[in-house]
């Protein structure tokens, strides 16, 4: 038996990996082990990893760097998309013991006590994506405001920019019953808002008797949870029923929707293999704002993708320029091994890459702002957040507005009637609390 007891964590990336990482946390609390922070001199040390970008992988080697000078004795296991890419590579980091990939992460604790006697090399367990056909559902918890439940994981669909498919495998899912459970259970905790996080969450049933419409018509039916919010969705798989459902016959789902882009291009998108082109965004964004002029829309867009010419560019910008949405998510192209972007057109050089990135930067800002000021002098339901800032604390209206008011402790995890005044210079709209009774929970 180990005697160390204490246990750190730190995540890398996406929501999803937020979720599994405190799915994780709970398997190592039920064992005995408590949790700190990571500044605290912890036995164990699990690192989360994210391997979108080369920068999460440069952010994994000073992690594992920390850790050893905080605990020259600790011991450092890695989880996740890099783990699972790239094992021998994170073997090599000086200070990491174990390295888990998709298939053996949540037994970690079996790894762990079986193998921290052996502590001379490090333990690697990483076997073929393609086993990878278990489905562990996983929420988070620890943010009493919103929790983020896992409903799928992995993708079928090999963009050729992107290795989740490489990391997390084919899509799939548990089924609605199971996960319906697993929102029960977060319907018993302090939370008041869930986001539906996975790889491809559209794709929930891959096309079998169940689907991702049938999904979320069961988890508005559970009472003790007040809003759900869509992570992302894939335009080809948000159908009219499922913006018709969420925007006016919901009871909990809120009018937000982030729906990856990537180019505004129709020839590009063809070369990052997308399963639509610009007519298909096009049309969702307008039935959207057709039901809900005030609803919410982010957008995912990748700048210099091998080939991609000045003018495919301005033709992305032009379009995006036009389109009624709310906010982007941009993301600089990095080459990735084993893509095949790689080998499709000509590298674009990483200052013009810069620069484009700088130039939708600037749009999503303008958007933003845009989406603001045709908010102002309404009255919105606002989630308080604990977060303190100079006194002011801060929340997210319903359709994703991040307004601040006055602090006040008794106010944090409760619905706040506000009415949205001005837009501050960080871009922040100042609130005014109407009622204090109308909408606490």
């Amino acid at each position: 038996m180990i005697e160390f007891k204490k246990v750190a964590y730190y995540t890398l990336g996406c929501k999803l990996n937020f979720s599994e990482t405190s799915t994780i946390s709970r398997l190592f609390e039920t064992a005995g082990y408590a949790k700190v922070d990571f500044e605290a001199c912890p036995d164990v040390y699990v690192i989360n990893t994210c391997s979108v970008t080369e920068n999460a992988d440069k952010k994994c080697k000073q992690l594992v760097k920390r850790a050893k000078k905080i605990n020259p004795d600790c011991f450092i296991v890695i989880v996740g998309c890099y783990a699972q890419l790239k094992p021998n590579e994170i073997a090599k980091i000086p200070g990491v013991n174990m390295v888990l990939g998709a298939n053996e992460k949540f037994n970690v604790l079996e790894h762990l006590e079986r193998e921290y006697a052996q502590n001379n090399e490090v333990f690697i367990s990483n076997s073929n994506i393609k086993e990878a056909k278990t489905f562990n559902p996983s929420y988070s918890l620890g943010d009493r405001t919103r929790s983020f439940l896992k409903i799928q994981d992995g993708c079928d669909y090999f963009c050729t920019f992107c290795t989740i498919p490489l990391a997390r495998g084919k899509s799939r899912n548990a089924s609605i019953a199971a996960t319906v459970n697993e929102a029960q259970k977060i319907s018993k905790t302090e939370v008041k808002e869930v986001v539906l996080t996975g790889v491809n969450i559209g794709d929930f049933g891959q096309g079998g008797k169940e689907n991702f419409y049938q999904l979320i018509q069961e988890l508005d039916k559970i009472t003790g949870i007040d809003r759900y919010r869509i992570s992302s969705i894939e335009p080809n798989l948000l159908s009219d029923e499922i913006i018709e459902f969420c925007l006016s016959k919901s009871e909990r789902f809120v009018p937000h929707f982030h729906i990856p882009l990537q180019s505004g291009s129709d020839r590009l998108l063809e070369l990052m293999r997308r399963k639509y082109l610009r007519e298909v965004y096009t049309h969702k964004v307008a039935q959207i704002k057709k039901i809900r002029a005030d609803a919410c829309i982010g957008v995912d867009v990748i700048v210099g993708f091998p080939g991609e010419t000045d003018a495919d560019f301005q033709e992305t910008l032009d379009y995006l320029i036009d389109l009624d949405i709310s906010y982007l998510h941009v993301f600089t192209y990095s080459e990735r091994a084993n893509t095949t972007a790689i080998k499709i057109g000509e590298p674009v050089p990483m200052e013009i890459r810069r620069q484009r990135s700088k130039q939708l930067h600037m749009l999503s800002d303008r958007k933003k702002r845009q989406f603001y000021e045709q908010q102002l002098g309404t009255i919105r339901t606002v989630l308080v957040e604990q977060e303190e800032d100079e006194g002011f604390m801060y929340g997210f209206t319903e359709n994703y507005i991040k307004v601040k008011i006055p602090y006040e402790s008794s106010l944090t995890n409760t619905f706040q009637s506000i009415k949205l005044n001005k837009i501050d210079s960080e871009g922040i709209m100042l609130g005014e609390i109407i009622s204090k009774k109308a909408f606490v929970a």
